[in-house]
C-alpha cells in the first residue's frame, strides 16, 4: 500500500479567470486517523460550476478557498481505516474531502452513507448528492410548479438543469432549455425530453425563439447563468413568475459588471418572484431528494450522463471544460479505477 498522499492545492487566484495553474499537485504522507477519526480513500471528485467563486477572492456565501490549501470538492470515497465508532472500515461515504486521494475526517464533513447497492457510487455526486437536491429543491420549493405550467431552463444540459427540466416534465409542465451547440439541443430534445429547446450561441434573437418556443409565457424560470438569457426570459414571463436564481455563470466572480439588468418593472408589473437558492442551506433534506429521484431514477423517468476525467491531474482540466461549456454530462474525476 501506499504511504504518499496526492493532494491539489490552490496555488492563486483566478485573475483574470481560472486557469490551470491556479493549482498545484502536492505530495504528503497519508495520515493516520486518531480517536474520533476515520481515513478515506477518496474514489470519486465533484467538478462544479460554484467552484469559480469558491477560489475567487470576492464576497460569495463560503470564504474563498485559502492559497496553498486543498481544493475544496465533494467527494465519494469508502473508509479503509477507522477510530470512530459510527464509520467502520468499508463504508462507502459522501462528503467534502476535496482534490485529493487520502482524508481524515472526524464525520463533520460527511453528508451521507453511500450504498453501493442504490447504484453506480458517482451518482451520490449528481442525482442523489448535491445536484440532485439543487435541482430538485430549487424548482419544488422556490419555483413551485403546477402542471401545465411552462418552465424556462438555463444550462439545461447541465448536471443539474438536466434533472431540473426532467423533474417539471414529470411534474406535467411544458419545459424550455437553453443550452449551447446543436449537440446539446439534441441531447435537450432527445435525452432529457424538453418541450424546446433553444441554441443561445446561435441564436440571432433569444428574445422572438423563446416567443416562438414558449408562446403562452413562463411561469417558473430556473436560472443557472444569468446574463443576456434571463434578460430575454424576462420579457416573457408571466403574472406570478417565479424566478430560481441558482447561478450566474454569465457574470465574472472577480469583477461583477458595474451595473446589470434591471428588472425591478417587470417583476413589478408582473408580480413576480425572484429568489436566490443555495444547497448548503437544505442539508437536512437531502434524503427526502435522494427518495424521490431515486425512485423515479428506478421507474426510468430520470436519466443522466456523466463526463469523465481520470487521475487528480485532470481536476484542473476538467474544471476548465466546465466553465467552457464543453463538458457532457455530469463533471467528475475518477481517481480509483
Amino acid at each position: 500500500m501506499t504511504t504518499t498522499n496526492r493532494r491539489m492545492v490552490l496555488a492563486r487566484r483566478p485573475v483574470p479567470a481560472v486557469a490551470e495553474d491556479c493549482f498545484r499537485l502536492e505530495e504528503s504522507s497519508i495520515p493516520e486517523p486518531g480517536e474520533g477519526q476515520f481515513l478515506v480513500r477518496v474514489h470519486w471528485l465533484s467538478i462544479d460550476p460554484a467552484m469559480r467563486g469558491w477560489i475567487a477572492d470576492g464576497p460569495n456565501y463560503s470564504p474563498p478557498v485559502p492559497l496553498g490549501e486543498v481544493m475544496r470538492s465533494f467527494t465519494v470515497g469508502q473508509v479503509t481505516a477507522s477510530r470512530h465508532p459510527d464509520f467502520p472500515e468499508g463504508t462507502w461515504v459522501s462528503g467534502r474531502q476535496g482534490w485529493q486521494e487520502w482524508a481524515l475526517s472526524d464525520g463533520s464533513d460527511i453528508d451521507r452513507i453511500a450504498d453501493p447497492a442504490d447504484g453506480p457510487l458517482s451518482y451520490n455526486l449528481h442525482l442523489w448528492g448535491m445536484t440532485g437536491l439543487t435541482a430538485y429543491l430549487g424548482l419544488t420549493m422556490v419555483g413551485q410548479p403546477q402542471a401545465g405550467e411552462t418552465v424556462a431552463v438555463s444550462t439545461a444540459a447541465g448536471s443539474v438543469g438536466s434533472i431540473v427540466g426532467q423533474v417539471a416534465r414529470i411534474l406535467g409542465c411544458r419545459t424550455v432549455g437553453f443550452t449551447g451547440g446543436p449537440a446539446k439541443v439534441a441531447q435537450c430534445l432527445e435525452e432529457f425530453r424538453y418541450d424546446a429547446a433553444i441554441d443561445y450561441k446561435a441564436s440571432p434573437d433569444l428574445a422572438a425563439d423563446l416567443a416562438a418556443a414558449a408562446p403562452d409565457g413562463i411561469d417558473v424560470y430556473y436560472d443557472n447563468t444569468g446574463g443576456p438569457i434571463s434578460d430575454a426570459v424576462m420579457e416573457r414571463i408571466n403574472v406570478g413568475a417565479r424566478i430560481v436564481v441558482v447561478g450566474t455563470m454569465a457574470i465574472p466572480s472577480s469583477t461583477p459588471p458595474p451595473q446589470g439588468p434591471r428588472y425591478n418593472r417587470a417583476i413589478l408589473v408582473k408580480r413576480a418572484r425572484m429568489q436566490g437558492f443555495l444547497v448548503l442551506d437544505h442539508f437536512h433534506r437531502l434524503q427526502e431528494a435522494v427518495d424521490q429521484l431515486g425512485q423515479w431514477y428506478r421507474e426510468g423517468r430520470i436519466h443522466v450522463r456523466e463526463d469523465v476525467g481520470d487521475g487528480l491531474e485532470s481536476a484542473p482540466r476538467q474544471l476548465l471544460r466546465l466553465l467552457a461549456g464543453e463538458n457532457e454530462g455530469k463533471a467528475l474525476v475518477r481517481l480509483v479505477s
